[in-house]
């Protein structure tokens, strides 16, 4: 008989069935022994004593139809509603009635009583598409048909007699009535002493919540294991097999990204109607609604623990993380740097000639950059601040072509080998896109996403288990790199707002927007979980003005991430062999001069102070600078003295953006008793990143505080 398959979670409980009809089989000795005196009682009292035909109750229900002149009673027996069930149609003639009997006779003859048993209850129909006592315990109460206590197991044998009337999903008083004529046949046939029957009827139904409904989480994902196991095993084995699934979902990590991409598309809606942008009028389609999805991934397996398609995957089975294909913006710009890297570049690499346009096919170009107006910058501060200049200069530098193959290493397909390409001009998926970041997590190990671990037969053999499959798409050294830089961009870069939401694990990532702000990216990672979120419509267009990633996509992000790892605790990546630190100066990123640490600095308000711009940075050995500052060169000692009088050594400030110093405000934001372990100085609170006030002999000397 065809048997439902079942789809279990990450700690191998059910989650999911695929069912043409939803049933579980089930032995015998699986089934709760309550459940097998209460149909036993209510259903065919003499069923041990008989031979498949019961002549007592026979007799008794051809009086009561021939009182009635209908056929109102039929006195089958347990093996003979099997039978009917099994072999014949439900007609109330005379004919079906005698060819029943016969096959209840030869059941009887081939089968145990308990063998019998076992068959009915796992073929038997229990209401809501609940074939089997094990889907119907799983579907009414949330539990194995092994756990029922007594009046769950007198309230499933009541259901067998007309399931569409006396489901508890459709009528819970006339079901409860109906379990208490089974709790007194179970008293009269001495199968429950009475205590027990007086606690039983007494008992409050309880229902598993939602029970009876159809699933309402974690559909996207559901879908894809579908489509794969029908590519594996074929439509009819998924459907009717009853085959088990064990996944890898974390129901509570779906639950969480399901609830904050409804409060995020919740607010943009409110935000959209607000400034009169666009409204969905009554009755429009459902892709004209705004669209998110969201992926999060396990970065040192590859296992999926959560995924979400859409708003809503029974308006729209289109799964937005797998199958939409879409331009990430800045959010492909980290694979620009570690191209950079691979090729020999420090994140202290200077970046330069950003006010000099690019030579193109189509002629000279600069981007458009809202994010610095610098002529130079170092990779760490490019890679921050998100400058459009310097992404562009350094896919030039380094090669579009070799950008290119380094995109299809990190599994994001073949994209188009222009300029553009640095600022996000080829198409991607979601989850390509997580995956790609869970390789920087993973010390430079990209993993095939994993959404089935093994698939088990209805006899319990082995038909399918995923082997743990990465390889190697950049080396340790730039994964360590790329995450210590994409944590500035969380602490105090365009991310930062994951800070003032409330996140505070040590974390990376990068924003992506595009043009039009018609789609809005991030994505970010921890040491253990790395997760994407997109926001924007299917048909491309503006979701909000100035709708920056940063206001959108991060908040999600950020509140998703934050139910996701509440139980971790901060943690930080561990540099590998091979990588060294040193003090350079942030604006050359070359060894700090005299002058590095006491340069006139304009912040954001206008006032001018003396900052320290020397940082701790990373790099691969060999890679590190052994040239000294030649912006801040050291005075001598009538120009300190000079100095002193002034009041300020540097008589032209420079401003926080142009010295690679993060905003005030992002700074602000960033907790600083669990920044990542090993911080940068870009990372570090202002406290301790600005000089201290020094006396008259310092300043002239400028000794170590």
């Amino acid at each position: 008989m065809a048997q439902a398959t079942t789809l279990y979670d990450m700690s191998d409980r059910p989650v999911f069935t695929i069912f043409k009809e939803q049933r579980i089989e089930v032995p015998v000795a699986r089934i709760s022994p309550h459940l097998l005196r209460a149909i036993v009682s209510i259903e065919d009292r003499r069923f041990f004593a008989h031979n498949g035909v019961d002549s007592f109750r026979v007799v008794g229900a051809a009086w009561k139809n021939l009182l009635q002149f209908r056929a109102a009673q039929g006195g089958s027996t347990i093996t003979q509603q099997l039978a009917r069930q099994s072999f014949l149609t439900s007609d109330k003639t005379l004919r079906r009635k005698l060819k029943e009997a016969v096959l209840a006779a030869r059941i009887e003859d081939q089968y145990s009583k308990h063998e019998i048993l076992e068959l009915y209850l796992n073929k038997v129909y229990f209401g809501e598409g609940l074939y089997g006592v094990e889907a119907a315990s799983l579907g009414y109460f949330g539990k194995p048909a092994s756990d029922l206590d007594v009046p769950e197991a007198a309230l499933l044998a009541g259901l067998v007699k007309s399931p569409s009337s006396y489901a508890p999903t459709v009528n819970l008083e006339r079901a409860t009535a109906r379990r208490n004529v089974v709790l007194q046949a179970m008293l009269d046939e001495d199968v429950i002493d009475r205590p027990t029957w007086e606690q039983a009827t007494h008992t409050r139904v309880k229902l598993q919540p939602k029970a009876g409904e159809p699933e309402a989480s974690g559909l996207h994902f559901k879908e894809q294991v579908r489509l794969k196991l029908v590519e594996l095993f074929g439509g009819e084995r998924v459907y009717e097999g009853g085959l088990r699934v064990y996944t890898t979902i974390d129901p509570a990590m779906q639950e969480a990204a399901e609830t904050e991409i409804a409060r995020s598309l919740k607010e943009i809606e409110a935000r959209q109607a607000a400034g009169k942008k666009r409204s969905r009028p009554s009755g429009a389609a459902h892709d004209d609604l705004l669209q998110a999805a969201l992926v999060a991934v396990d970065p040192k397996t590859g296992e999926v623990r959560a995924m979400v398609g859409g708003r809503d995957k029974k308006a729209s089975g289109f799964n937005r993380a797998t199958q939409a294909q879409r331009q990430p913006g800045s959010a492909f710009k980290p694979f620009v740097y570690a191209t950079a890297l691979e090729a020999g570049y420090s994140p202290a690499s200077l970046v330069d000639r950003l006010d000099e346009p690019i030579m193109t096919l189509e002629g000279a170009w600069i981007p458009e950059d809202g994010h610095s107006e610098g002529t130079a910058m170092t990779v760490r501060t490019a890679l921050r601040t998100s400058s459009n200049r310097a992404a562009a200069r350094m896919i030039e530098n380094v090669g579009i072509e070799r950008t290119a193959e380094y995109a299809k290493r990190l599994g994001l397909g073949s994209v188009p080998q222009v300029p553009s390409l640095a600022l996000g001009s080829g198409e991607v998926t979601l989850l390509s896109m997580t995956m790609a970041y869970a390789t920087f997590a993973d010390g430079g190990m990209l993993h095939t996403p994993i959404l089935i671990r093994r698939v088990v037969d209805a006899q319990g053999v082995t038909l399918f288990e995923t082997a743990p499959s990465a390889e190697r798409a950049i080396s340790e050294t730039t994964a360590f790199l790329m995450s210590h830089m994409l944590a500035d961009v969380v602490n105090a870069g365009t991310a930062s707002k994951a800070r003032s939401d409330g996140f505070t694990l040590p974390a990376a990532g990068k924003t992506g927007t595009t043009n039009d702000y018609m789609d809005a990216w991030f994505v970010g990672f921890t040491p253990k979980l790395v997760s994407g979120v997109w926001i924007g419509f299917d048909q491309p267009r503006t979701i909000l003005r100035n709708g920056y990633a940063g206001d959108l996509a991060v908040p999600l992000w950020a509140r998703f991430m934050k139910s996701a790892t509440r139980n971790d605790k901060p943690s930080w990546f561990k540099p590998p062999s091979g990588i060294v630190s040193m003090d350079v100066c942030r604006m050359s990123g070359k060894l700090p001069a005299g002058g590095c640490d006491d340069v006139a600095i304009t912040n954001n308000d206008g006032t001018t102070v003396n900052r320290s711009v020397i940082q701790t940075e990373y790099f691969v050995k060999g890679t590190e600078p052994t040239e000294s500052c030649d912006l801040h060169p050291g005075h001598s000692f009538l120009q300190a003295i000079a100095g002193v009088f002034r009041g300020t050594q540097n008589v032209t400030p420079v401003t926080a953006e142009a010295a690679g110093l993060p905003a005030a405000t992002a700074r602000a934001d960033t907790p600083s008793a669990e920044a990542p372990v090993t911080p940068a100085a870009s990372e570090l609170p202002q406290s301790q990143t600005d000089k201290k006030k020094r006396g008259f002999w310092g300043r002239i000397f400028k000794g170590k505080d």
